[in-house]
């Protein structure tokens, strides 16, 4: 059996061969997976997903989507064009993939076959005072008009991506999840002649980023939204005792009061008796 003998050019290829091996390697090793959690809901219109990686999870999103779509269908003469909205949640039985990151993460949601797929990227950023916050800064919507159940009759029927463009929504601090009761609504501009999608979600915990414990929320930050409920919910309560407060002390001095002047020596009302004197 003969030696192998290698060149410096072989040998050279076959370091990249080996490095490329190694890092491919420890890609499969940090494999992230999507998993589909929406049974652990009571709300029949909440969904629940979470993406993991090396079996940890890295972002959670639990909430309710509505989507509000015009799309265009032939009119009766013909000729015309008339626009239509087709009205649809977001199903609990999605599918999901997902990639997470130290300052960016993203999550995609598809249903149907991939008739539809919704894309959500977030990102971490510092702010004033050097605050660290996280937000979502894009939000993509791709939808199949030639799927029937939600577009009926729709002209020239095909896939469409709707964007947000400079998006800046569900601003929180680093280390929280966001929680928000209140519908949060989004549009987005479709590539089917500019058409504006609406996005609306609700019943909202969201977090994409230092998830401490597995499939646990990190502490809640709540929308200014639910905050302001809140307290135009408790204000009236507040405003009540303290009205209670005032008449009870206003009862309290009139009482001392009477009592004072029930020991004070009355003088006679009619005082000519001391004149023919």
């Amino acid at each position: 059996m003969g030696w192998l003998n290698f060149s410096t050019k072989e040998s050279a290829g076959l370091l990249l061969l080996c490095v490329y091996g190694v890092l491919t390697l420890s890609v499969v090793l940090a494999e992230q997976e999507g998993e589909n959690l929406s049974g652990l809901s009571d709300n029949p219109d909440k969904a629940i997903f979470a993406v993991r990686e090396n079996g940890t999870t890295c972002l959670m999103v639990e909430f309710a989507v509505k989507f509000l779509v015009p799309y265009d269908v032939l009119a009766l003469n013909g000729i015309d064009l008339i626009t239509e909205q087709a009205s649809f949640t977001l199903p609990r039985g999605a599918e999901i993939q997902g990639k997470c990151g130290s300052t960016e993460s993203e999550i995609h949601i598809s249903w149907r076959n991939n008739a539809y797929m919704l894309r959500i990227y977030f990102s971490k950023e510092f702010r004033e005072k050097g605050i660290e916050v996280w937000k979502i800064n894009k939000i993509q919507f791709v939808y199949d008009t030639s799927e029937t159940s939600h577009f009926i009759s729709a002209y020239n029927p095909g896939k469409h991506t709707a964007s947000t463009h400079k998006l800046s929504a569900l601003v929180t601090p680093a280390g929280r999840s966001y929680v928000c009761t209140a519908q949060q609504t989004v549009t987005l501009i479709s590539s089917d002649h500019q058409k504006g999608i609406t996005v609306s979600m609700y019943d909202i915990q969201i977090q994409p980023f230092d998830i401490a414990s597995d499939f646990i929320f990190s502490t809640p930050y709540k929308c200014i939204t639910d905050q302001r409920e809140h307290l135009e919910e408790t204000l009236p309560l507040i405003l009540g005792l303290i009205l209670g407060l005032i008449i009870i002390i206003t009862l309290t001095i009139y009482h001392f009061h009477l009592k004072l002047t029930a020991n004070q020596p009355q003088l006679p009302r009619d005082r000519s008796m001391y004149k023919n004197m």
